[in-house]
């Protein structure tokens, strides 16, 4: 059933009432049927004209009122003082089949009051890939937003050429981000700080219900942070670069949002960028962890006046949680990487063997992905130790998987719980760059058996997919360096 935002129920202040433009020809492209189903939506209506022309803007569903949301944002470091929703705009909420609401957004469906000059319109590559990678981290079991559908627009937009138009149907349990509530510490509103801060807490984090006043606002500090600690260790686990950890990037719900310069490590390189206008390397892969600290200390900066009415007490507060978070980013990557080879978080050969083999990776430019997959064959079935060898060809190799067989032989269940373990944490396939590429191309020319194809195996990562077997493969030699853009 779908209804009204619930920000009509807060304040007018933080958003800006807005229909989306209609587009020309607006055509199905993807659509999330099992996503739909747990939404308690029906495919087959969303697949008419009806609820196509709904997911294109081009009709407004009765009792919803869309809004463009406010917001602001440190962008690589700089504090843009109010951003919000250029191209996006909520159209309302859902109750899932599970109980819980779910806020339904269209992304690229014009300009809105916070447009700042752009056209508000998306192309299909972008949102394709927003559609694919959002589906493949669902897959992985990385809390994320999700991507409902895919249309067209039968409307160009204009980037470096023109390309054909779209809009994603973007799911998720909350749009409030870290810029949300920047937006309104630098305007000096504390009222609409604690309203953002009650509305998170009875959205995000039910389990803070009993607190209030300064307290709640501590404790959401707390919760958000130990839960982006969690989040960003996945996303190390599995070799995803967000690309773009802007303030206005990182949900309080602790779901991964905004797919632009987005991919997935081949290689193992800790400096790795992938997006283009990250000249610095500010979002590189082994930033992550830090730079998601960095974000949530803007969150407390900005909770400052909830924290406590003497500014001194309301900084050590903010600090003690901030450094919380640090400990809890390492406790929890500690433990994804100790699963990927089979330990336990508090084994203490853990950290070691980690260190020595990312080291080894890295020196070799091994794989990511496939080399944490042939370790668990290997581990496995000491026959296929010959295919990790050529997967990780370090002269370090037979001394460290000595070192490993002992740690696991010592470890709670040994073998078979640490294949388990293993099988449970290094996925069979990602997203590879290059066929995520090659699927969008295809896309765009009207073939959507590779994306098809693509979809099939990141929704089910860990499973085999004998008929699919090469998308787990890595790209061929001599690539080159893979570049991605944000799409706005």
């Amino acid at each position: 059933m779908w209804t009204a935002h619930r920000y009509h129920d807060l304040a007018d202040r933080l958003y800006a009432e807005v229909a989306p433009v209609p587009v020309r020809a607006p055509t199905l492209v993807a659509l999330d049927e099992t996503l739909a189903a747990d939404l308690g939506l029906e495919p087959a209506w969303l697949r008419s004209p009806e609820g196509v022309a709904a997911l294109a803007g081009n009709a407004v569903l009765p009792g919803t009122r869309p809004v463009a949301l406010a917001y602001a944002g440190h962008q690589f470091g700089q504090f843009v003082p109010s951003l919000g929703d250029g191209r996006a705009v909520l159209l309302g909420e859902v109750v899932a089949t599970d109980g819980r609401r779910r806020e339904i957004q269209l992304k690229g469906s014009g300009r809105t009051p916070f447009s700042r000059g752009g056209d508000g319109r998306a192309a299909l590559g972008p949102m394709l890939r927003e559609f694919v990678i959002s589906a493949a981290m669902a897959g992985l079991g990385i809390p994320t937003t999700r991507s409902l559908a895919v249309i067209a627009t039968g409307e160009p937009v204009r980037r470096e050429t023109m390309l054909p138009g779209a809009i994603v149907v973007r799911v998720a349990e909350s749009h409030v981000r870290v810029g949300t509530f920047q937006y309104f510490a630098a305007r000096g509103d504390r009222e609409a700080l604690a309203l953002l801060v009650d509305d998170v807490v009875a959205r995000s984090y039910p389990e803070l219900a009993a607190t209030a006043g300064p307290e709640r606002a501590a404790a959401l500090l707390d919760a958000a942070c130990a839960r982006q600690a969690k989040l960003v260790a996945s996303w190390m686990g599995v070799g995803f670069v967000h690309g773009v950890m802007n303030t206005d990037n990182v949900a309080l719900a602790g779901e991964t949002i905004d797919y632009g310069p987005c991919a997935f490590l081949d290689a193992y390189d800790p400096a790795t960028v992938f997006s283009s206008i990250d000249r610095i390397g500010r979002y590189a892969f082994a930033n992550q962890p830090h730079m998601a600290g960095w974000a949530m200390a803007r969150l407390a900066e900005a909770l400052l006046p909830l924290l406590a009415d003497d500014r001194d007490r309301a900084v050590a507060i903010a600090q003690a949680a901030i450094d919380r978070m640090a400990a809890a980013s390492t406790r929890a990557y500690d433990a994804v990487m100790a699963a990927k080879i089979g330990l336990a978080a508090d084994d203490p050969a853990a950290r070691d063997l980690v260190t020595r083999l990312l080291a080894a990776m890295a020196a070799t430019a091994a794989d990511h992905t496939a080399t944490f997959t042939a370790l668990t064959d290997a581990t496995a079935d000491p026959a296929a130790v010959p295919a990790l060898a050529a997967r990780l060809s370090s002269s370090e190799l037979a001394a460290w998987l000595e070192d490993h067989r002992a740690a696991v032989a010592a470890g709670t269940g040994a073998a078979a719980a640490a294949v388990a373990r293993m099988r449970a944490a290094n996925p069979r396939f990602v997203p590879r760059n290059h066929r995520v590429e090659a699927a969008l191309a295809a896309a765009a020319e009207g073939d959507l058996g590779p994306l098809g194809d693509l979809l099939a195996v990141v929704r089910r990562p860990f499973d085999e997919h004998p008929a699919l077997s090469a998308l787990a493969e890595p790209p061929p030699p001599g690539g080159g360096i893979y570049r991605t853009f944000c799409g706005t």
